[in-house]
């Protein structure tokens, strides 16, 4: 399997090298750059944010058309019902990868949960206490740890924009956790934890459109699908692990432009070896790259790395994240996560008919290609890879440290 890489700084697309470096630019993928420099914070530094600040809309809302459940909606932190960052598992859960279905079904709480605050100051406390592993040599220093998972099931749910809604939203290919649908909370992922992701210590859920041929009409999944938890900056000063139960959204569904040669969001062609990322040609109505080669459809898709410290979601899932400037998160998300980048790899070459995603079946184009995150981990293993590979810039695969 290969993964594309990240774009060098001065290139206009991605190179073919399949081994990411430690940086990002979110220009190439259409990401805005963040608020200037405003917190830089210590190691064992700040970890809850502030207690009475409501983040202020983004100017990323999210724009997805999906209906909203009629109970349990929160519109602001001081009406949002709490949510525990780390569910209480059943004593004896079931064997099975698929929730019971009750005769009523539950509707998860939506708009601005907050974490609980008592489980993420532990997770928090227990992350500073964790003794960095020895390194071996020859190791790198990328400071990024992953997920390498594959396709699991396909459904016309999103248990974040339209929890509790089976059927409200457009298809989605869903990689990781095998028990995710439309009712998923954050305890089902802990209950549930049968995954398609390595190491299997990741219960997540990730999720994107799902991609059509547009000869055929049939889907075509992924073949690769891994998952980057890493630094976008030049250091890792106060950099803090994941809290569970965080959600958030990257990409707009409902962008709708042409994704020409040499547009941002497009699709690209990667493999080993030197080629045209764009493609040798294009779909009929120019949207899509046709591969040479050996090389298939790529998409990559960054996620924020700076957290407001108190909420696991808001309502357009995207307030309460943002993306960090420099070595430094905004004052309004102090909080610096490791930044989720999805690398998708398909097995597809092109066509001159080209594709569409079930978010834009009539426009064709990619801009509307999008990703869901719902973040469950073991929290052991989220805190020792953070410290071991994103804080101490050293390069770890599924298994820790990358020799």
């Amino acid at each position: 399997m290969s993964y594309a890489s990240l774009p060098e700084p001065d290139a206009s697309r991605p190179p073919s090298r399949h081994r990411p470096p430690s940086w990002f630019v979110r220009n190439r993928l259409g990401l805005a750059a963040g608020a200037a420099v405003a917190l830089v914070i210590a190691t064992a530094g700040v970890y809850l944010g502030g207690a009475d600040v409501t983040p202020e809309p983004s100017n990323a809302a999210n724009a997805l058309e999906y209906p909203s459940p009629s109970a349990g909606q929160a519109e602001s932190p001081g009406a949002a019902t709490s949510t525990s960052a780390t569910p209480a598992v059943s004593a004896t859960p079931s064997a099975s990868t698929t929730p019971s279905t009750a005769a009523t079904p539950k509707v998860p709480t939506t708009g601005w949960i907050p974490v609980d605050r008592a489980a993420w100051k532990a997770q928090a406390d227990a992350y500073q206490k964790v003794k960095v592993d020895p390194v071996p040599a020859g190791v790198g220093n990328l400071p990024e740890f992953r997920a390498d998972c594959q396709y699991s099931h396909r459904l016309p749910d999103d248990p974040i924009v339209a929890p509790g809604l089976p059927g409200a939203s457009h298809m989605h290919s869903f990689v990781g956790n095998k028990a995710v649908d439309a009712h998923t909370v954050a305890g089902d992922l802990t209950t549930f934890t049968a995954t398609s992701c390595k190491p299997v210590q990741d219960h997540s859920a990730y999720w994107v459109p799902t991609l059509y041929d547009n000869a055929t009409g049939k889907p075509v999944e992924t073949t690769g699908f891994r998952v980057y938890y890493r630094s976008l900056a030049k250091t890792s000063t106060g950099q803090m692990p994941m809290p569970n139960g965080l959600r958030m959204i990257s990409g707009d569904a409902k962008k709708k432009k042409p994704t020409p040669r040499g547009a941002t969001g497009q699709f690209y062609c990667a493999f080993y070896g030197p080629g045209d990322l764009d493609g040798i040609a294009r779909s009929t109505n120019g949207n899509w790259p046709i591969c040479g080669g050996n090389a298939t459809l790529h998409f990559m898709m960054q996620f924020p790395d700076c957290w407001d410290g108190r909420h696991l979601d808001s309502p357009n899932h995207k307030d309460h994240v943002a993306y960090g400037s420099g070595n430094g998160c905004p004052s309004s998300h102090p909080v610096r996560i490791p930044a989720i980048t999805f690398d998708i790899q398909y097995p597809a070459k092109g066509t001159p008919a080209g594709y569409y995603l079930s978010s834009d079946k009539e426009g064709k184009s990619a801009s509307s290609m999008h990703g869901d995150a719902f973040v469950m981990w073991d929290v052991d293993t989220m805190n020792k890879r953070t410290k071991n590979c994103v804080l101490q810039r050293r390069t770890c695969d599924n298994d820790g440290y990358q020799k």
